[in-house]
């Protein structure tokens, strides 16, 4: 269970990220309310995820999944680049998580 709830602090994470990029291209409260809310829970689940998880294994894998993950979404969302050695080092926090995940 603590694996999930670390999943699903990092996909916070990324929805967090996603709304202060929102938030500073147009304000809105709706925008701004997602915002607060998604980092809440992420906070929630990575804390939660912590209980049984190591501190330092956990705080990887949440930061690994939104760095990731905000950059695959800009990508995505925002049209920013796409070019090969981006997305390269993209891949190298996700096996950088698995990993971590594999020697847990």
């Amino acid at each position: 269970m603590a694996w999930i709830s670390l999943v699903l602090a990092g996909i916070f994470e990324m929805l967090g990220v996603t709304m202060i990029n929102k938030v500073n291209k147009e304000f809105s409260w709706k925008a701004l309310f997602l915002l607060i809310s998604s980092f809440g829970a992420s906070f929630l689940f990575l804390a939660y995820a912590m209980n049984t998880l190591p501190m330092g294994t956990a705080y990887a894998i949440w930061t690994g999944i939104g760095a990731a993950g905000g950059a695959i979404l800009s990508m995505i969302l925002y049209g920013e680049s796409k070019e090969w050695k981006r997305l390269l080092f993209i891949s190298l926090i996700l096996g950088a998580a698995i990993g971590l995940k594999l020697t847990s």
